[in-house]
């Protein structure tokens, strides 16, 4: 028999496209005009590093697409920024509470803090904090870990599997499909690896790091289902602080950072994770939305159980900020009909200059296309289960991608620099290293051993000057000034930029925000996130559904106000939200034309 190959991301998509031509789109006319009672469920989308300019480019490009259809039948926010910093974390922490680091405590995924102690250290109750390592990233999972073929050793990164006994004596992993079993709760985790609480010497729980209530707190105190999907087990955290992890109802967060596996079960011709080969990412985020038909159909995420269509849930997309990324890759899996698969040719990731235009690539293109093609199959979803007018959708992002023009790029390693400013500190300080933690991404943040203002003038002192080398798009040797920085804040300057006190002990010592083009990272990447630079920060917003009027808002909005609007939809009080109170974050303009009942 011969065999053929289809590109399996392209049949899903012409699968989506064929069920949006039977099904109204959320927030047409014909739903429109029914506005007179309270959305009873709202499922949030983020998808991850989708800028705005990227939505303009799609619609205007596929004019009959769910995203075209969402955009032109909803409120569509054309100025939204993310938080600053624009990382995964706090930007998810802002979309679930409505707040900024000021009042969440939440700075990065990976952090410090001068009031905690360091994992596994040593503590006497109600003895000051030492400082200590705040990371609440991957892996902290208690799973097994998977096998690597390539090597014969445990993949650095857990498995997605709750018990491990899919992989076979070979590494390999024999049904992928019972990802969907997993389930997320406090025993994912292994606390050791959390920083610990001076005043009770006990593991600080990522929820209970939190310093605002969340959404689903709120929610799920009034008596309503709540649901989440996400890339790590770690976005628990959402559940809030108090809530000892229960205020989502059904999380489900299998880890990206696992061995990616095709689905007839054997690893990737890269052996590497679901985060580095789109291909991958695409099928990983496969997962996530068929939880997401499983719950708008009443079930939980597995499809096993009817517990009823949440009031509130949701996912992120991963695959248009891998995209975005990576400087090569393949886009799509390929199958052979009977069993079998491969991957694409590997082709350009990121955006590229067509006709004076900077425009997505290939490997971005196709993304972009996966992510509407997932879009209209829970659209169409919703209007299968007669869900459409009852049904809110958000479309925005955690954060967006820098820089979009690839001849800005350049790439800066870190290490140098930070090794330096130690060197030149031990000359005055023998025996003391002053930067003792820090994320750089597009970005740079130094916590110090000593938090001193004078500590913190001498890094920032430093960075403006000395120069640093780095490597362009073509990985040719770069010279940037001021450490690639354009401006930094130290010690009390940083408080205040982040509205708190100097005695806060989360914010970065020094923070500073980068020339657009700088990534502290080996010339492999193309573009990262975090940073302050539209590319980081200018992302989509759309809200969509019943009742929400076809309007284009040109007035600035943040994500963070995503939080409030969920709860209005709702007719919930906004203000039971500790961050609207503390910042005052407003319900998006236009987003709800009915009162809190």
């Amino acid at each position: 028999m011969a065999k053929y190959s289809r590109p399996v991301a392209a049949g899903l998509a012409a699968a989506a496209i064929a069920a949006l031509c039977a099904v109204p789109l959320i927030g047409t006319s014909a739903q429109a005009a029914n506005a007179s009672h309270h959305t009873k469920h709202v499922l949030l989308i983020s998808v991850d590093g989708m800028h705005q300019s990227d939505l303009d480019w799609y619609v205007a490009t596929h004019p009959k697409s769910a995203l075209a259809g969402l955009a032109h039948g909803g409120s569509e926010y054309t100025h939204a920024l993310t938080s600053n910093p624009s990382d995964s974390d706090p930007g998810g922490t802002a979309l679930m509470t409505g707040g900024n680091p000021r009042s969440t405590g939440v700075y990065y995924d990976v952090e410090y803090s001068h009031k905690v102690d360091e994992p596994g250290a040593a503590c006497t109750p109600g003895h000051p904090a030492t400082g200590g390592d705040v990371v609440y990233d991957s892996p902290d999972d208690a799973l097994p870990g998977v096998p690597d073929l390539a090597t014969g050793a445990a993949h650095a990164f857990p498995s997605f599997d709750e018990n491990g006994s899919i992989y076979g004596p070979d590494g390999a992993d024999r049904n992928p499909t019972l990802i969907m079993n997993l389930k997320n709760d406090a025993s994912s985790f292994d606390k050791s690896t959390f920083p610990i609480d001076p005043a009770t010497c006990k593991n600080v729980m990522p929820w209970d790091y939190l310093g605002d209530n969340s959404i689903f707190q709120v929610v799920h105190a009034a008596g309503l289902r709540t649901a989440w999907s996400d890339k790590h087990a770690i976005y628990l955290s959402f559940n809030g602080p108090g809530s000892q992890g229960k205020s989502i109802d059904d999380f489900f967060g299998p880890e990206i950072d696992s061995q990616a596996v095709m689905p007839n079960g054997k690893p990737y011709p890269q052996d590497d994770d679901w985060a580095h080969i789109d291909a991958a990412t695409k099928q990983y985020d496969g997962y996530k939305v068929q939880a997401m038909l499983n719950e708008i159909d009443g079930l939980d995420h597995s499809g096993k159980s009817h517990v009823g269509t949440p009031a509130v849930f949701g996912m992120n997309f991963q695959t248009v900020s891998v995209a975005q990324k990576i400087p090569s890759t393949s886009a799509d899996l390929i199958s052979d009909g009977h069993g079998g698969y491969t991957t694409s040719a590997p082709q350009p990731g990121g955006y590229q200059w067509g006709n004076g235009k900077l425009v997505p690539g290939p490997v971005l293109s196709s993304a972009f296309a996966s992510v509407d093609a997932q879009l209209g199959r829970m659209v169409a979803e919703l209007a299968k289960q007669h869900l459409t007018d009852s049904t809110t959708i958000i479309v925005t992002a955690k954060h967006g991608q820098s820089p979009q023009d690839p001849t800005k790029l350049v790439t800066v390693q870190d290490g140098p620099i930070v090794d330096a400013i130690n060197a030149e500190w031990a000359k005055t300080h023998p025996g003391k290293t002053l930067i003792v933690a820090g994320t750089n991404d597009d970005l740079w943040q130094s916590y110090l051993s000593d938090n001193s203002q004078a500590a913190s003038n001498f890094v920032k002192s430093y960075l403006w000057n000395h120069t640093a080398q780095g490597f362009d798009v073509n990985k040719k040797s770069v010279t940037v000034p001021h450490s690639g920085l354009t401006h930094i804040w130290a010690g009390a300057q940083a408080a205040r930029f982040f509205g708190v006190p100097v005695s806060n002990g989360r914010y970065p010592d020094v923070f500073g925000k980068v020339q657009e083009g700088v990534v502290y990272a080996k010339p492999s990447k193309l573009a990262e996130h975090g940073g302050m630079n539209s590319g980081d920060r200018h992302v989509l917003m759309l809200v969509s559904g019943a009742g929400v009027r076809a309007q284009v808002v040109r007035t600035p909005v943040e994500t963070t106000q995503v939080a409030p609007t969920i709860l209005s939809l709702l007719g919930l009080d906004p203000h039971s939200l500790r961050a609207v109170q503390v910042e005052g974050t407003r319900v998006l303009p236009g987003a709800v034309t009915h009162a809190r009942r």
